[in-house]
């Protein structure tokens, strides 16, 4: 495993979807409360180091209808979310200097201004954590792979609804796009 060395002039924090209506449902291998404590505090960091933060939320419409609805085997639940559901946790902020995303679907790049805010500054390396690691994380680190953005995974500060789908991202497929490296190590290395 190679040292991490974070430039905080090209590095970007990009959370997903630490919001009061998805950070209240049961995850494993953490429990969501700790991956919101550990994003906190990469949050805090890239901050002090003056890195942008990315806060994603997403918001499915009032009755889910923005949400994409393809047929499938298996169909995802539909619900009609309160009011506050894609409301971002306060632990997270947002606070002055960051990029609020929102997103109508998994992925954070398609349909929102992800890749301008990021562009414009000149943005190398993305920073991911959030929920879920197998859908929002995912979806948003295969674009972001696409694009030629470097990965870095906060292993620790993402989590899932079911540990299999958790430990198969973060063990198999991360770390053939990216680097997959703890809060702590994160944290010393920008």
């Amino acid at each position: 495993m190679t040292q991490l060395t974070l430039d905080p002039k090209t590095t970007a924090l990009v959370v997903i979807d630490l919001q009061k209506g998805i950070v209240g449902t049961p995850t494993v291998p953490h429990a969501a409360a700790d991956v919101v404590s550990r994003s906190a505090r990469l949050a805090k960091r890239f901050r002090e180091r003056q890195a942008l933060v990315v806060l994603v939320h997403v918001d499915t419409g009032p009755a889910g209808e923005l949400f994409p609805r393809p047929i499938t085997d298996v169909e995802r639940p539909r619900m009609t979310p309160p009011a506050d559901w894609s409301a971002i946790v306060p632990e997270l902020g947002p606070e002055s200097g960051d990029v609020v995303v929102t997103k109508h679907q998994p992925g954070a790049f398609y349909a929102t201004d992800l890749e301008v805010q990021l562009r414009r500054r000149n943005i190398q390396t993305i920073v991911l954590c959030g929920i879920a690691t197998n859908v929002g994380v995912e979806a948003t680190a295969r674009v972001g792979f696409e694009h030629g953005y470097n990965l870095v995974f906060a292993s620790d500060a993402m989590t899932a609804r079911d540990a299999e789908l958790h430990t198969g991202a973060v063990t198999k497929f991360f770390p053939t796009i990216g680097r997959v490296r703890t809060t702590e190590e994160i944290v010393e290395a920008l």
